[in-house]
């Protein structure tokens, strides 16, 4: 029995005597294994003040028992939440003229570049006649994007346009998505 004692003693770090007294105390040990802590108990030290220390704990767990909230605690949270103002969704409190407004502005501003830009194109020949074609090749794109403020609204409209696009296919999306 003791050379049984010492190889559980050189068995068992700090964790694995933690686990021998929690599995003594719960009552899962066999009856070897009892037999062997109630020995190591006896005879050492530090597994005695461990034991202790668990039996503790383990009389705190059981002999406190945890209050349950009362059979109305949901209600009376949900009636407390109705109480205060609900924050409505996005839909409701984004006024549709605002973003239709904005969307024309820029829409018109788009068109105003464009028709600009036309007006900028020299369509007559070099003979003084109006060509039927207009060739790309002679257009002077300098006199249009020669402005660093042109630039930045180009790019500020491309980046909206792609966020446009993006928000309808999404919406696209879920549509399909709720339908299947």
């Amino acid at each position: 029995m003791n050379s049984d004692i010492s190889t559980h003693m050189s068995n068992a770090g700090g964790g694995d005597m933690e686990i021998r007294l929690w599995e003594y105390i719960d009552g899962l040990s066999t009856a070897s294994e009892k037999t062997v802590i109630e020995s190591l108990i006896q005879t050492h030290l530090e597994w005695k003040h461990k034991y202790r220390e668990l039996l503790e704990v383990h009389e705190l767990m059981y002999a406190s028992e945890l209050e349950a909230p009362s059979m109305r605690f949901t209600k009376n949270v949900m009636e407390e939440i109705t109480k205060y103002q609900i924050a409505p969704a996005a839909k409701t409190y984004i006024d549709k003229r605002v973003i239709w407004g904005i969307a024309i502005f820029f829409f018109t501003m788009i068109a105003g570049l464009l028709i600009y830009g036309f007006g900028q194109i020299n369509w007559t020949s070099s003979d003084g006649s109006i060509d039927k074609y207009v060739s790309l090749d002679k257009i002077d794109y300098s006199k249009f994007f020669n402005n660093t403020y042109m630039n930045v609204f180009m790019m500020m409209n491309v980046i909206l346009g792609l966020v446009l696009l993006d928000r309808w296919l999404a919406s696209r999306r879920k549509k399909f998505s709720k339908e299947a």
